[in-house]
């Protein structure tokens, strides 16, 4: 049985193209904010090895079969866990506006603080090389698309070290004010609904 009175936690989602560096963000953050936060994203799933990835790459399982319920699943476990009075410092990467509104929908009635993480193009491309773990091409699509779409209570500029980046992101986070930028893309979007 859960405790009722527990308040929500609170949500800080890092929303920046692949290799951009919300890990590192994430982490510096972590380090720093004076509650506790959960760093939570898709790739601590993946390297935990929850998801059959031998038998993905195999071909006996088609990930394009997979991959919607694993990324709504991951969405949905965020309320739970918010609901539940944990803080999370959440990494995704918004593919698409549909995926923007329908985490907007979902964590409606949530604290959420939305931080969009900008890196320069060549910056990116070094970066997934250089990590080895990404397909090349993902950085170069998710900076023509991932911020186009996005509304943020605030925008950083991951040239400047992980350490500076969490000391601004904390700041601005503290002095957050209403509507927030989920509150108003929530109001955008039922307006053209």
């Amino acid at each position: 049985m859960s405790d009722i009175s527990r308040p929500p936690g609170r949500i800080i989602l890092l929303n920046g193209a692949s290799s951009s560096g919300k890990s590192s963000l994430a982490r510096a953050v972590q380090a720093r904010i004076e509650e506790p936060f959960w760093h939570i994203s898709i790739d601590h799933l993946r390297d935990a090895g929850v998801l059959p990835t031998t038998r993905i790459r195999s071909g006996e399982f088609q990930w394009s079969t997979m991959r919607d319920a694993f990324f709504e699943g991951f969405e949905q476990s965020l309320l739970a866990y918010v609901r539940c009075g944990n803080n999370l410092i959440v990494e995704h990467i918004m593919e698409s506006r549909d995926w923007l509104l329908r985490l907007v929908r979902l964590l409606e009635a949530q604290d959420v603080f939305f931080v969009g993480l900008h890196c320069d193009l060549a910056e990116l491309e070094r970066r997934e090389i250089a990590r080895g773990d990404r397909k090349v091409g993902d950085a170069r699509r998710d900076f023509h698309l991932i911020h186009s779409y996005c509304r943020y209570d605030a925008e950083l500029d991951s040239a400047v070290p992980p350490e500076l980046n969490a000391d601004r992101l904390i700041a601005a986070w503290r002095r957050r004010t209403t509507p927030s930028a989920f509150q108003s893309l929530l109001a955008e979007a039922g307006a053209a609904g």
